[in-house]
C-alpha cells in the first residue's frame, strides 16, 4: 500500500505592519476660476503687447505694399494671442485644444463653408433691404483688372483670421469654461455684451452698433450650441465681413477700408443705413439677425455644445476620502 506523499507545513504569515492606507488620489485639478484668470490676464498681456506694435489703420494704410499685410499680421498674431494661452491650458486640462471650439479635423471643412454661404445670405439680404429704400447705391468699379481678383483674394484670407480672432475670443476657451461653471446662455450673454462694448474702440462706431455687434455675437453663440464648434460661426462672420468690407464697398462697423470692389454711397436716416455704422447699424440689421436666429433654430434643432465631452474632474474633500 502506497503511502501518501507528505504535506507541505503551513507558514504562518505576518500581518502588516502599520494601517492600510487609501491609495493616492490623483493631483488636485486647478480650480476652474483659476485657469479663467490665467486665460484672461496672458490673453490680455499678449494683445497689449501686440497693440504696442507699429500696425494701426493708418500706418497699415500708408506702408508702401499694395496690400496692408501689417494689418493681416496683426490679427494673426491677435488670434495666437488668443489661442496659444488656450492650447497650453489644454495640456494642464488633459484634453485637446479641439474641444475649445476649434477641432483641427473640421479646419475649413463643410461647416465653415457652410456659414460662408449664411453668412454671404446675410449681409446681401441687409444691403438688398437698404437698397430696396433707396439707401445704397453700388456706384462704379472702384477696382480693375486683376486688382479686382488680388483684393478679393487679400479681404477675404483676412477676415478668416478676424473671424478666428473673435470667434475663439469670445466664444472658445473662456466660453468653454464659463458654461461648466453658470450654463451656457449666462455665459453668452456676458461674452456677448464685452463682444459689443469691445466695438466702441472702432472709430465711427456707437451704441446702436454696438448693440447690433452683441446681438450677433449671441446669434453665433445659437450657432455654436447647435453645430457643436466654432466653423460655421468663423464662416459666417468671414463672409459677412468679406461682404461689407470689399463686395459692397460699404464701412464695417464704422471703418471704410480701402480695396473695396466698388464706389458705393449710403444715402438716408440714419435708421435706415447705419449712419457711420453702416448696414449694421441700420433697423434691417436686427430684423435679419431675428430671421437668422429662427433659420440656425429649425436647420439645426439639436443641441450638440459639450455633447460627448467629458464632466470636468471634481476635486474630493477628506471627508469623502476618509468613507470611501
Amino acid at each position: 500500500m502506497e503511502t501518501p506523499p507528505p504535506v507541505a507545513p503551513i507558514r504562518a504569515t505576518s500581518a502588516p505592519e502599520g494601517p492600510i492606507l487609501p491609495e493616492p488620489l490623483p493631483p488636485a485639478p486647478v480650480p476652474r476660476g483659476v485657469r479663467l484668470a490665467i486665460y484672461i490676464a496672458s490673453t490680455a498681456l499678449f494683445i497689449t503687447l501686440i497693440g504696442a506694435m507699429p500696425t494701426e489703420l493708418n500706418g497699415a494704410f500708408e506702408s508702401p505694399s499694395p496690400f496692408p499685410w501689417l494689418l493681416f499680421l496683426e490679427e494673426a498674431l491677435l488670434f495666437g494671442a488668443a489661442f496659444l494661452p488656450a492650447w497650453l491650458l489644454a495640456r494642464l486640462e488633459r484634453r485637446p485644444a479641439g474641444d475649445y471650439g476649434l477641432p483641427p479635423g473640421d479646419l475649413l471643412g463643410a461647416r465653415f463653408w457652410q456659414g460662408c454661404m449664411f453668412g454671404l445670405a446675410e449681409v446681401s439680404l441687409l444691403v438688398g433691404s437698404i437698397a430696396l429704400f433707396a439707401g445704397y447705391r453700388f456706384g462704379t468699379l472702384a477696382l480693375r483688372g486683376s486688382a479686382i481678383f488680388e483684393w478679393l483674394l487679400f479681404w477675404f484670407a483676412f477676415f478668416i483670421v478676424v473671424g478666428l480672432y473673435e470667434e475663439f475670443l469670445f466664444r472658445g476657451y473662456v466660453q468653454f469654461t464659463l458654461a461648466r461653471a453658470i450654463r451656457f446662455w449666462p455665459a453668452a450673454w456676458i461674452l456677448s455684451l464685452s463682444f459689443g462694448a469691445l466695438h466702441l474702440m472702432n472709430r465711427g462706431e456707437n451704441w446702436v452698433g454696438v448693440a447690433g455687434v452683441a446681438m450677433a455675437g449671441l446669434v453665433f453663440a445659437l450657432l455654436l450650441e447647435r453645430t457643436g464648434n466654432l466653423w460655421c460661426a468663423v464662416g459666417w462672420h468671414a463672409a459677412f465681413d468679406f461682404g461689407e468690407t470689399f463686395l459692397y464697398s460699404v464701412p464695417n462697423s464704422g471703418a471704410l477700408l480701402r480695396g473695396h470692389l466698388s464706389n458705393a454711397t449710403l444715402e438716408g436716416p440714419a435708421w435706415l443705413t447705419g449712419g457711420s455704422v453702416g448696414p449694421e447699424g441700420s433697423v434691417f440689421s436686427f430684423l435679419i439677425m431675428g430671421l437668422s436666429a429662427l433659420v440656425i433654430h429649425l436647420i439645426f434643432p439639436e443641441r450638440k455644445y459639450l455633447a460627448g465631452l467629458p464632466a470636468a474632474p471634481v476635486q474630493r474633500t477628506s471627508s469623502e476620502t476618509s468613507t470611501s
